[in-house]
């Protein structure tokens, strides 16, 4: 159970990171659907900067660039030109993917021999790593793990324990009520996705560097879908999304244990199942789960309704 629980928390990284990026721009009405495609690009940035720069830390503040590079992009399309953001979404999904493996290629090539990166230490916390049990559970891991528990933490307390995140959350839920007391619906939505779409490509980004240390184009392996499902899951809540992405790396993990341990299972039926995982929370979490009542609804001033 020790092994499992401490493989399970960075397994949760890519997932409750970029959930965390899609509920933040979600409360403010902009649905973004380019999730895996960002990821792609964020892992291929990431390990390319990495690799060039000999930095993880390098790769990662360049995939937060690229990523907040879209976000403008996603952000300007939609609440300022007002254009379809689910079309949007699939076109910067297409965009990023292909730009991943363009970039790639360009900077790498063709080789039999795929270049390495330095993976990510184990920071342990001084005193808590030394705690039976929940040490090494939850106080050994690398800085990235405890960044994204950070990033949770903060997207909570804005949005449930100050005045900003209270206005924040009214722009996705009646954007006409929040503009007509001054509440800048345009400006929440613009930062919101440029800073959600940076965590998301963060988010791959993290998976060549911390578990094979190459990059290939199916490495986010469906992850960024599965964020779509996770953020539903929680009702677009930053703490709910937490236990979500415990849920779904756990599966995961489970996954990699039973194809090492050979239970007698076709290896393709046990990589199906976090996506089968998924069908079967969404089917039974659709009736109860909310969402922000202007998610994925442009938002104009000059009409009479608030999309």
């Amino acid at each position: 159970m020790t092994d499992f629980l401490a493989l399970m928390i960075p397994a949760m990284v890519p997932f409750l990171l970029a959930a965390q990026g899609t509920i933040l721009s979600g409360r403010a009405g902009v649905f973004n659907v380019a999730q895996e495609g960002i990821m792609v690009l964020g892992a291929s940035v990431g390990f390319l900067v990495s690799l060039k720069m000999d930095g993880n830390l390098n790769g990662l503040v360049a995939a937060a660039v690229v990523g907040g590079i879209f976000g403008l992009i996603l952000g300007y399309t939609t609440a300022i030109l007002r254009l379809d953001q689910f079309v949007i979404g699939l076109a910067l999904y297409f965009a990023a993917l292909g730009l991943g493996s363009l970039l790639y290629r360009w900077v790498v090539g063709t080789s039999l021999e795929p270049p390495l990166i330095g993976t990510l230490s184990d920071v342990p916390i001084p005193l808590l790593s030394d705690i039976p049990f929940l040490g090494e559970v939850l106080f050994r891991h690398d800085y990235m793990v405890y960044f994204t528990f950070l990033v949770s933490f903060v997207i909570y307390w804005f949005m449930y324990r100050t005045n900003a995140g209270l206005q924040f959350r009214a722009v996705g839920e009646n954007p006409k009520s929040a503009d007509s007391v001054g509440i800048g619906v345009i400006r929440a939505k613009m930062w919101s996705t440029i800073v959600g779409t940076a965590l998301i490509a963060m988010a791959g980004a993290y998976l060549p560097m911390v578990y094979t240390g190459i990059f290939t184009e199916g490495i986010v392996a469906g992850r960024g879908w599965i964020v779509i499902a996770l953020a539903f899951l929680a009702g677009w809540r930053p703490h709910f999304a937490v236990a979500g992405a415990a849920f779904f790396a756990g599966m995961e993990v489970f996954a990699l244990q039973a194809q090492v341990a050979g239970i007698g299972i076709p290896h393709q039926f046990v990589l199906m199942l976090p996506y089968i995982a998924t069908l079967v929370v969404m089917l039974f979490a659709f009736k109860w789960a909310r969402q922000p009542k202007f998610l994925g609804i442009n938002y104009d001033r000059e009409s009479r309704l608030a999309g």
